[in-house]
Protein backbone atom coordinates (compact mmCIF):
# COMPACT_ATOMS: atom_id res chain seq x y z
CA UNK A 1 0.00 0.00 0.00
CA UNK A 2 1.49 3.47 -0.85
CA UNK A 3 0.85 6.92 0.44
CA UNK A 4 -0.17 8.68 -1.90
CA UNK A 5 -0.97 12.23 -0.43
CA UNK A 6 -0.31 13.98 2.76
CA UNK A 7 -2.68 16.91 3.64
CA UNK A 8 -2.17 19.24 6.33
CA UNK A 9 -5.57 19.21 8.41
CA UNK A 10 -4.38 21.13 11.75
CA UNK A 11 -1.02 22.26 12.84
CA UNK A 12 -0.54 19.40 14.34
CA UNK A 13 -2.28 16.89 12.06
CA UNK A 14 -2.57 15.11 8.90
CA UNK A 15 -4.78 13.32 7.14
CA UNK A 16 -3.33 10.31 5.15
CA UNK A 17 -3.98 9.00 1.75
CA UNK A 18 -3.30 5.40 0.52
CA UNK A 19 -3.92 4.20 -2.93
CA UNK A 20 -5.77 7.53 -3.93
CA UNK A 21 -8.42 7.28 -1.22
CA UNK A 22 -8.22 8.90 2.53
CA UNK A 23 -7.14 6.44 5.15
CA UNK A 24 -6.99 8.50 8.30
CA UNK A 25 -5.56 11.47 10.33
CA UNK A 26 -2.26 10.98 12.14
CA UNK A 27 0.05 13.39 14.18
CA UNK A 28 2.59 14.69 12.89
CA UNK A 29 5.14 12.89 14.93
CA UNK A 30 2.97 9.82 14.09
CA UNK A 31 4.18 9.71 10.44
CA UNK A 32 7.78 9.35 11.59
CA UNK A 33 7.03 7.04 14.12
CA UNK A 34 5.24 4.65 11.84
CA UNK A 35 6.75 5.53 8.70
CA UNK A 36 4.00 7.50 6.91
CA UNK A 37 5.86 9.21 3.76
CA UNK A 38 4.27 10.79 0.81
CA UNK A 39 5.20 8.27 -2.13
CA UNK A 40 6.83 5.59 0.13
CA UNK A 41 5.26 1.87 1.17
CA UNK A 42 3.55 1.84 4.18
CA UNK A 43 4.51 -1.08 6.04
CA UNK A 44 1.73 -3.78 6.90
CA UNK A 45 2.34 -4.43 9.93
CA UNK A 46 2.55 -0.24 11.16
CA UNK A 47 -0.64 0.03 8.91
CA UNK A 48 -2.24 -2.54 10.84
CA UNK A 49 -1.35 -1.34 14.03
CA UNK A 50 -2.47 1.82 13.50
CA UNK A 51 -6.34 0.93 12.41
CA UNK A 52 -6.45 -2.03 14.95
CA UNK A 53 -4.61 -0.41 18.26
CA UNK A 54 -3.31 3.53 17.74
CA UNK A 55 -6.65 4.83 16.29
CA UNK A 56 -9.60 2.98 18.07
CA UNK A 57 -7.68 4.17 21.25
CA UNK A 58 -8.30 7.59 20.15
CA UNK A 59 -11.69 7.45 18.93
CA UNK A 60 -12.21 6.36 22.20
CA UNK A 61 -10.83 9.01 24.24
CA UNK A 62 -12.21 11.68 21.93
CA UNK A 63 -15.43 10.33 22.57
CA UNK A 64 -14.93 10.14 26.19
CA UNK A 65 -13.77 14.21 25.93
CA UNK A 66 -17.18 15.45 23.80
CA UNK A 67 -19.31 13.40 26.46
CA UNK A 68 -17.75 15.33 29.75
CA UNK A 69 -18.99 19.23 28.52
CA UNK A 70 -22.65 17.60 27.15
CA UNK A 71 -24.93 14.99 26.18
CA UNK A 72 -24.87 14.15 22.52
CA UNK A 73 -27.15 11.58 20.55
CA UNK A 74 -25.90 8.52 18.86
CA UNK A 75 -25.93 10.07 16.01
CA UNK A 76 -24.23 13.58 17.08
CA UNK A 77 -21.53 11.68 18.38
CA UNK A 78 -20.74 10.20 15.32
CA UNK A 79 -20.96 13.14 13.26
CA UNK A 80 -18.63 14.57 15.56
CA UNK A 81 -16.02 11.66 15.18
CA UNK A 82 -15.91 11.76 11.50
CA UNK A 83 -15.67 15.27 11.09
CA UNK A 84 -12.49 14.74 13.05
CA UNK A 85 -11.03 12.20 10.34
CA UNK A 86 -11.99 8.69 12.10
CA UNK A 87 -13.46 6.33 9.99
CA UNK A 88 -16.80 4.64 10.24
CA UNK A 89 -15.06 1.05 12.04
CA UNK A 90 -13.59 3.52 14.57
CA UNK A 91 -16.60 5.95 15.07
CA UNK A 92 -18.94 2.61 15.68
CA UNK A 93 -16.42 1.37 18.19
CA UNK A 94 -16.20 4.04 20.60
CA UNK A 95 -19.80 4.56 20.80
CA UNK A 96 -19.75 0.96 21.39
CA UNK A 97 -17.08 2.29 24.30
CA UNK A 98 -19.08 5.19 25.55
CA UNK A 99 -22.32 3.52 25.64
CA UNK A 100 -21.20 0.26 27.70
CA UNK A 101 -20.47 2.96 30.74
CA UNK A 102 -23.70 4.65 30.05
CA UNK A 103 -22.08 7.71 28.91
CA UNK A 104 -24.06 8.12 25.62
CA UNK A 105 -27.78 6.76 25.61
CA UNK A 106 -30.26 7.40 22.76
CA UNK A 107 -33.57 6.03 25.20
CA UNK A 108 -32.19 8.72 28.25
CA UNK A 109 -31.40 11.52 26.25
CA UNK A 110 -35.33 11.42 24.65
CA UNK A 111 -36.09 10.87 27.90
CA UNK A 112 -34.36 13.91 29.03
CA UNK A 113 -35.40 15.93 26.52
CA UNK A 114 -39.18 15.25 26.60
CA UNK A 115 -39.19 15.35 30.37
CA UNK A 116 -37.31 19.11 30.16
CA UNK A 117 -39.41 20.25 27.27
CA UNK A 118 -43.34 19.03 27.56
CA UNK A 119 -44.75 21.59 29.23
CA UNK A 120 -43.35 24.23 27.34
CA UNK A 121 -43.12 22.55 23.60
CA UNK A 122 -45.43 21.00 21.49
CA UNK A 123 -45.47 17.31 20.66
CA UNK A 124 -44.71 18.09 17.09
CA UNK A 125 -41.98 20.55 17.80
CA UNK A 126 -40.27 18.06 20.24
CA UNK A 127 -40.77 15.20 17.73
CA UNK A 128 -39.21 17.73 15.09
CA UNK A 129 -36.45 18.73 17.58
CA UNK A 130 -35.30 15.03 18.49
CA UNK A 131 -35.52 13.58 14.64
CA UNK A 132 -32.72 16.84 13.53
CA UNK A 133 -30.54 15.12 16.37
CA UNK A 134 -30.68 11.53 14.53
CA UNK A 135 -33.34 9.93 16.81
CA UNK A 136 -35.66 7.60 15.17
CA UNK A 137 -39.17 8.47 14.97
CA UNK A 138 -40.29 4.96 16.63
CA UNK A 139 -37.89 5.42 19.96
CA UNK A 140 -39.55 8.63 20.28
CA UNK A 141 -43.41 7.39 19.99
CA UNK A 142 -41.91 4.88 22.23
CA UNK A 143 -40.76 7.12 25.06
CA UNK A 144 -43.18 9.83 24.41
CA UNK A 145 -46.03 7.10 25.43
CA UNK A 146 -44.01 6.01 28.62
CA UNK A 147 -43.57 9.57 29.77
CA UNK A 148 -47.05 11.38 29.12
CA UNK A 149 -49.00 8.73 29.71
CA UNK A 150 -51.36 9.47 27.07
CA UNK A 151 -52.28 12.76 28.44
CA UNK A 152 -51.32 14.61 25.72
CA UNK A 153 -54.34 16.36 24.66
CA UNK A 154 -54.37 18.17 28.00
CA UNK A 155 -50.56 18.85 28.55
CA UNK A 156 -51.36 20.37 25.35
CA UNK A 157 -54.20 22.80 26.07
CA UNK A 158 -51.82 23.45 29.12
CA UNK A 159 -48.90 24.51 27.28
CA UNK A 160 -51.63 26.20 24.78
CA UNK A 161 -52.45 28.25 27.95
CA UNK A 162 -49.12 29.23 29.08
CA UNK A 163 -48.12 30.78 25.36
CA UNK A 164 -51.57 33.34 25.76
CA UNK A 165 -50.49 34.56 29.41
CA UNK A 166 -46.76 35.03 27.80
CA UNK A 167 -48.17 37.03 25.32
CA UNK A 168 -50.79 38.63 27.80
CA UNK A 169 -53.40 37.81 24.84
CA UNK A 170 -56.65 38.93 25.82
CA UNK A 171 -59.21 36.10 24.22
CA UNK A 172 -62.78 38.35 25.38
CA UNK A 173 -61.46 41.53 24.11
CA UNK A 174 -59.73 40.23 20.95
CA UNK A 175 -61.04 40.69 17.79
CA UNK A 176 -61.62 38.49 15.05
CA UNK A 177 -58.46 39.01 13.09
CA UNK A 178 -56.36 39.01 16.29
CA UNK A 179 -57.69 35.41 17.20
CA UNK A 180 -56.70 34.27 13.84
CA UNK A 181 -53.09 35.80 13.98
CA UNK A 182 -53.02 34.05 17.77
CA UNK A 183 -54.23 30.47 15.96
CA UNK A 184 -51.33 31.01 13.31
CA UNK A 185 -49.13 31.76 15.34
CA UNK A 186 -50.05 28.61 17.62
CA UNK A 187 -50.36 26.28 15.07
CA UNK A 188 -46.75 27.13 13.99
CA UNK A 189 -45.82 26.35 17.34
CA UNK A 190 -46.61 22.92 16.49
CA UNK A 191 -49.83 22.25 18.98
CA UNK A 192 -52.84 20.95 16.75
CA UNK A 193 -55.81 23.35 15.66
CA UNK A 194 -58.18 21.17 17.39
CA UNK A 195 -56.41 21.98 20.84
CA UNK A 196 -56.15 25.67 20.09
CA UNK A 197 -59.99 25.99 19.34
CA UNK A 198 -60.72 24.35 22.72
CA UNK A 199 -58.58 26.88 24.44
CA UNK A 200 -59.39 29.75 22.32
CA UNK A 201 -63.18 29.33 23.28
CA UNK A 202 -62.61 29.49 27.13
CA UNK A 203 -63.10 32.52 28.83
CA UNK A 204 -60.32 34.17 29.78
CA UNK A 205 -60.74 33.45 33.64
CA UNK A 206 -60.26 29.94 33.51
CA UNK A 207 -56.96 30.25 31.90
Amino acid sequence: MTVTNLSEMTRSRVKVEIDGEFAFVLYKGELRIYGVREGSELAKENYETLMQEVLPKRAKLRALHLLKSRSYTCAQLAEKLVAGGYQTEHVKMAIDYAASFGYVDDKQYVRDFIEYNKEKKSRQRIFTDLMHKGIPKKLIEEIWDETVDGDQEELEKEQIKGWIRKKKFAIEAASPGEIQKMTAFLYRKGFSFDSIRSVLSLDITSI
